[in-house]
């Protein structure tokens, strides 16, 4: 790892652990062994880390979605790969996945505003792919824009509680968290 990962590393973790406002830039300097102006020569401000953290997730979490639907023209399939991609992220992430849900608060324009649009383009991804399922009487739901919300909060909420250790596997978590969402969703088989 190059020291700009280093400092970013230790910037995620001390906002998850202490937040953003309670975590000085002199804090992440010793948590990778730099001190005053020498940090400056990596990052520009504790508020662009914040948003270079908060803008990657939301990249990273989008490249996966698609990929994930790149694959099929089944919307059920479709579907479920996209939630798969979806709790595998905040899963294996879940630092970031905090500091995302969290700290959002903290972020300053033009930040806020390029975070926020990275978010409603990602549940757009879900709506429309919802949508789609539906108008092939696939899915049976009132609301797609509710439906892709509960999804995303399903998947998120997986950052909160599992653990590597726990009693369920990253792979039966996915599994599981699939199923919930088709049922959701009422998918029902193709015709």
């Amino acid at each position: 790892m190059g020291r700009s990962e280093d400092i970013r590393a230790a910037a995620l973790e001390l906002f998850t652990r202490r937040g953003y406002e309670a975590t000085t830039m002199a804090d992440i300097g010793a948590a990778v062994g730099i001190r005053g102006p020498s940090l400056y020569k990596h990052v520009a401000s504790k508020q662009d880390l914040l948003a270079e953290i908060m803008t990657a997730t939301m990249e990273e979490l989008l490249a996966a979605h698609r990929v994930a639907v790149a694959s099929s023209d089944d919307p059920t399939e479709r579907l479920r790969r996209a939630v798969e991609a979806h709790v595998r992220y905040h899963a294996r992430h879940r630092l970031e996945a905090f500091v995302g849900n969290r700290e959002i608060r903290s972020l300053v324009e033009p930040h806020r505003g390029r975070v926020l649009a990275l978010r409603a383009r990602y549940e757009s991804c879900f709506r429309e792919l919802i949508s789609a399922g539906i108008a092939a009487g696939r899915f049976h739901v009132a609301s797609a824009r509710l439906a892709s919300y509960a999804l995303l909060d399903l998947g998120m909420g997986v950052a909160v509680w599992f653990r590597e250790d726990g009693e369920l596997s990253e792979d039966e978590v996915v599994w599981q968290y699939s199923e919930f969402a088709l049922r959701l969703v009422g998918a029902r088989p193709a015709p």
